[in-house]
């Protein structure tokens, strides 16, 4: 019974007793690797160390005026930032422009573009997930009412 043995000293139930001469030597190399692994308890790895601490995800809200600000939005989405650009104060000309633009922008980088309200879009890189569509939560919304 030297694996009940072993098993209860891995887990510190049992204090150690003298190694007896009738183990043989499978036996006694299997006991010295669980007390290896004990030793090397310190090995362990936090499920959450392949994520960076320093990187955090970002949302920017733009609200733009002229078709220059554009470059700045891509900017942001260039360094993995989720833009919300609110068009209500540009007119309609500029704001497709712009939308253009940022269309372009998303598709380079593998990421998506949508429409989340009147003159509201949302912009995001490849690493940022939505989930849902606003106009199926509004259609939701009314009929309910």
């Amino acid at each position: 019974m030297a694996g009940k043995g072993t098993f209860s000293k891995f887990f510190g139930f049992e204090e150690e007793q003298p190694k007896e001469d009738y183990y043989d030597d499978e036996e006694v190399q299997a006991e010295s690797s669980y007390a290896s692994n004990a030793s090397n308890a310190n090995n362990v790895v936090s499920i959450k160390s392949g994520l960076s601490s320093k990187q955090k995800s970002e949302i920017v809200i733009y609200e733009p005026r002229v078709y220059s600000d554009a470059k700045e939005i891509a900017q942001n989405l260039l360094h993995d930032k989720a833009i919300i650009i609110n068009f209500s104060r540009m007119d309609d000309g500029s704001a497709r422009r712009v939308v253009d633009f940022i269309t372009g922008t998303v598709y380079a980088l593998e990421g998506e573009i949508q429409r989340v309200g009147n003159k509201i879009f949302l912009a995001t890189p490849k690493n940022f997930q939505t989930d849902g569509k606003v106009t199926e939560l509004l259609d939701k919304k009314d009929n309910l009412s």
